[in-house]
């Protein structure tokens, strides 16, 4: 598996994961984040691995199609990328550096 993708499907399922049925939720825990086999998550819920295998690519569909319309994890990491220029270019003002921790904290 794909670093990259594993990666993106652990981020995007962080700020979708209340968007998914419980089924969803743990299939793409258990695959992307507890890296269990698709034999592993079929024994656990006593379904076969063509059902799992199923399950995990129509959920890391709605996953991309979620972040497709709402934008979240993308805008995560482009405040994220201004927040650390800002805090790069300004390192001595305190005002400024206590603000971005607020917005900061915000988003975590």
């Amino acid at each position: 598996m794909e670093i990259e993708k594993t990666n993106r499907m652990n981020a995007l399922f962080e700020f979708y994961a209340a968007l998914l049925t419980d089924k969803q939720m743990n299939y793409i825990e258990l695959y992307y984040a507890d890296d269990y086999s698709l034999a592993e998550i079929a024994e656990e819920f006593a379904v076969s691995r063509q059902a799992v295998y199923d399950n995990i690519k129509r959920t890391e569909k709605i996953l991309e199609d979620y972040e497709m319309k709402l934008h979240m994890y993308s805008d995560y990491i482009v405040r994220d990328e201004i927040f650390t220029e800002i805090k790069e270019k300004y390192p001595d003002d305190a005002f400024l550096q206590e603000k971005i921790d607020i917005l900061s904290s915000i988003d975590n």
